[in-house]
């Protein structure tokens, strides 16, 4: 299908696919199908469903998720098997009466938090012993050791810990990326201890993932990060901060409430019965 999913980002609105659906689909791993009105994405077992505004109330996101699940008119389903998983971003009334229209289930929520950018850059307070530095788009040292410290930091996170080699190269080439705004904090060793990568786009700056070593958990490092990428975001015209965080995580949600975030958005997912 040719149909350019950008075309579906409204400002003001959630975006209605995540980055990895977006990978996903140029790289040809996931099932796509709708048109110009509406489009339906399936991979890793989840749907991920978007109509256009103008096309919204005619049944058009029913017919989708009858299409995806091989319903309604007794065509096979659009992938085997079926998606167990979808994703309603923002919590939109329309998804959720979708959802139970087809028997779905809220099973996760994922919170988007949001903060003021101060008028001065904090001092990120890097204790002894450690230092930061920017990370290399393409150097392969920086890539092995960043996606090591993802995969343990994220181990039980179904999606960003899973990220691969080439998940992290096709962020690179995103026009979004820079690597000044992938911060990597390391030990007097030399080994990665944590890291916090921005996402600077449409006027906001998001904290796209921070991470700290699971053994160095505990030590206020998260706080040390967070400081860091809030002086990368300082005088760059943006609106706010934003980052997202699991809705039953509370050690996370406490660091960043201290660190003056506020819940903006929510994006729900649905279980199939």
């Amino acid at each position: 299908m040719d149909v350019a999913l950008e075309r579906f980002v409204v400002p003001g609105e959630p975006r209605p696919f995540s980055d990895q659906t977006l990978v996903d689909v140029r790289a040809g791993r996931a099932a796509v199908v709708g048109d110009e009105r509406g489009v339906a994405v399936v991979r890793d077992g989840e749907l991920e469903l978007v109509v256009g505004q103008e096309a919204r109330g005619r049944g058009l996101g029913t017919a989708l998720v009858e299409q995806v699940l091989g319903t309604g008119g007794g065509a096979a389903p659009l992938v085997t098997p079926a998606p167990r998983l979808a994703w309603a971003h923002g919590d939109h009334p329309a998804a959720r009466a979708l959802a139970a229209r087809f028997g779905w289930t809220p099973v996760r929520t994922l919170l988007q938090l949001r903060a003021p950018i101060p008028s001065v850059a904090p001092d990120p307070a890097v204790p002894a012993g450690y230092s930061l530095a920017a990370f290399r788009a393409g150097d392969h040292g920086d890539e092995s050791d960043w996606l090591g410290l993802n995969a343990a930091a994220f181990a039980h996170h179904p999606e960003q810990g899973r990220m691969t080699l080439d998940d992290l190269r096709a962020r690179e080439a995103d026009d979004w990326f820079s690597g000044d705004d992938l911060l990597l904090l390391r030990d007097e060793a030399g080994v990665l201890a944590g890291s916090c990568w921005l996402k600077v786009e449409d006027g906001i700056g998001e904290f796209y993932a921070v991470a700290v070593r699971p053994d160095l958990q505990g030590r206020r490092l998260g706080g040390v990060l967070m400081r860091a990428g809030t002086a990368r975001l300082v005088g760059r015209g943006l609106s706010a901060a934003a980052l997202y965080v699991e809705g039953d995580n509370e050690p996370a949600l406490a660091l960043y409430r201290r660190s003056g975030f506020e819940q903006h958005a929510i994006d729900v997912q649905y279980a199939a019965p």
